[in-house]
């Protein structure tokens, strides 16, 4: 009985692993062609400009709501006290649907369903660092 008990807790284990597993593994280079998606309102890379949305140059890592010269929701403003830096777990939140994470965003864009292309982009936004070079 107790083996049964250990091999069920292991294989359930495995199974609540396995989001927060993937979550850090995504690929830059797909993460790349899934951001053309996002192409239309922002930018990353040397010389990044906001736009309809904010650059997203060093995101990770970056408090919410802090690009200069952006003018931000007040519903991401206040989703910022409770969301101090853009990590992955908010990173994917967010990707995953942005207007049920903060219901009065400005953000349009309705989300990634995919678990891998949210996993992609957040591997693509890491290896840009604040000016846009490639991250330390």
């Amino acid at each position: 009985m107790l083996k049964r008990q250990t091999v069920a807790a292991l294989f359930i284990g495995a199974a609540l692993a396995g989001p927060a597993a993937a979550q850090g593994a995504g690929d830059a280079e797909a993460g790349k062609a899934v951001f053309k998606k996002c192409q239309a309102c922002h930018a990353v890379g040397p010389g990044a400009a906001n736009k309809i949305g904010p650059e997203l140059n060093g995101i990770f890592g970056e408090a919410v709501a802090s690009v200069e010269g952006y003018a931000f929701s007040p519903g991401l403003v206040e989703y910022a006290k409770a969301h101090p830096a853009w990590d992955e777990p908010t990173l994917t939140a967010w990707l995953t649907n942005p207007k049920a994470e903060v219901p009065k965003t400005k953000m349009a864009f309705p989300g990634l369903k995919k678990p891998e292309d949210i996993a992609n982009v957040i591997a693509y936004l890491k290896t840009f660092g604040e000016t846009g070079d490639p991250a330390q």
